[in-house]
């Protein structure tokens, strides 16, 4: 790898965020004509500002100095405001759940603060423990315990979506920071087994299993979205009826500025914008991924991981709902669904994926250096070494935590 293909994934990524936040304004604008459109507008692109002034920030800034200085302060903030959100008095409701903080006309949700603080303090501790996360208490007791508490007071909320998504990406870092396949496995299937007799004993969730297997049954109830979105995909057809012609904006389809905004854009763009839609997708998550594997340490190969997962998961998520692949769960379209905090958290993500990219070492760099230094170690355990160069030194075998997996 050099220095040209991490200048063209950095290139691909700032381009399919740019495209699909024009396109999110564009369809917010659009989903909002006969409601108000231009207020909700200007709220979306204030947020909107702020997201890209995070994200220029975390850009500049040195993503390491989350490791040596803040992880710890990131997590505690999120685990007191997940607290303070369940407060009544403290925690606005809506819709039953307690998720929110309203300030000045802005509302807030901690669990998307959440997200972001438990990424980076899983990689640092990836990083922290190395081999000794091949161990069951190092490799999955310590961390579970944070993954758990954070994911619990989401839950709390309730916000199941996100939960589900959270301890997914969570594990998803644990198994590329090198924990055992047989230490992993027992707690996920446990969990799985809790969620299972969670949505049994609910009523309200266990009816939109059954709504999602039934969508014609239940059109005119819990199974509306899924039908209304349906159907605006496919009224779509191959072209669209063009932008702003969608008749299911008009009461039909509930949600549609939120979760359900990729219905809308199948309906006025069709399969053409879908699938670029898709496609943009698709090109961050392979250049985040890119990024975070040339990093310039573990951390960082941890940490743009992480957040990759965070973003495509969220979106695999929505496109899944509204195209009753999954059931109905209440996640953003990330960059292009309405909702300041979640706009406002991914735009803090791509930041530190670009300030990754802007720290990261080339393999040509790395060559020069095993060429000048016998000794010479890549902070980054994952990397393929260049041929012919010496092994890394005792204690840091290259590749461990993947040969962690077929142990």
């Amino acid at each position: 790898m050099d220095q040209r293909n991490m200048k063209v994934a950095v290139t691909i990524l700032v381009f399919c965020v740019a495209a699909l936040l024009a396109l999110g304004v564009v369809m917010l604008y659009s989903s909002t004509m006969s409601q108000d459109g231009a207020h909700q507008l200007v709220l979306q692109a204030t947020w909107c500002g702020l997201g890209l002034a995070v994200c220029a920030a975390g850009t500049l800034a040195d993503y390491r100095w989350l490791k040596r200085h803040l992880w710890w302060l990131l997590l505690m903030a999120a685990v007191a405001m997940l607290g303070l959100v369940l407060a009544p008095g403290i925690g606005v409701r809506h819709g039953g759940a307690r998720r929110w903080f309203e300030l000045g006309g802005l509302s807030f949700q901690p669990s998307e603060f959440a997200k972001l603080a438990l990424v980076v303090a899983l990689a640092w501790y990836g990083e922290r423990c190395g081999r000794q996360m091949r161990g069951c208490l190092r490799g999955i007791v310590i961390p579970g315990l944070a993954i758990a508490l954070v994911v619990g007071l989401i839950f709390l909320e309730p916000d199941v979506g996100s939960a589900l998504v959270l301890s997914a990406v969570s594990g998803a870092v644990l198994l590329m920071a090198g924990i055992r396949l047989r230490y992993f496995l027992p707690p996920v299937l446990i969990g799985l087994l809790a969620v299972g007799l969670f949505i049994y004993h609910n009523p309200m969730r266990s009816g939109r299993i059954y709504s999602w297997l039934h969508v014609e049954e239940t059109k005119g109830d819990k199974g509306l979205q899924a039908y209304q979105a349906k159907v605006a995909l496919g009224s779509g057809g191959a072209m669209g009826r063009g932008l702003g012609e969608s008749r299911q904006k008009m009461g039909y389809l509930p949600a549609h500025q939120t979760d359900f905004i990729f219905a809308i854009i199948g309906e006025e763009l069709g399969l053409v914008g879908t699938a670029l839609v898709l496609a943009a997708y698709i090109a961050i998550l392979l250049c985040g991924l890119f990024i975070a594997w040339n990093a310039s340490d573990t951390f960082g190969l941890l940490l743009g991981c992480g957040i990759t997962f965070l973003i495509a998961f969220q979106a695999i998520v929505n496109i899944g709902v509204v195209t009753s692949a999954l059931p109905n769960k209440g996640l953003p379209l990330p960059f292009i669904s309405r909702g300041g905090s979640n706009l406002l958290m991914i735009l803090a993500c791509v930041g530190l994926l670009l300030s990754i990219a802007r720290h990261g070492r080339t393999a040509d760099a790395i060559e020069e250096s095993l060429e000048g230094d016998e000794e010479f170690h890549d902070p980054n355990p994952f990397r393929a070494r260049p041929a012919g160069s010496p092994t890394s030194q005792a204690g840091s075998p290259s590749l461990s935590g993947l040969r962690a997996f077929h142990t």
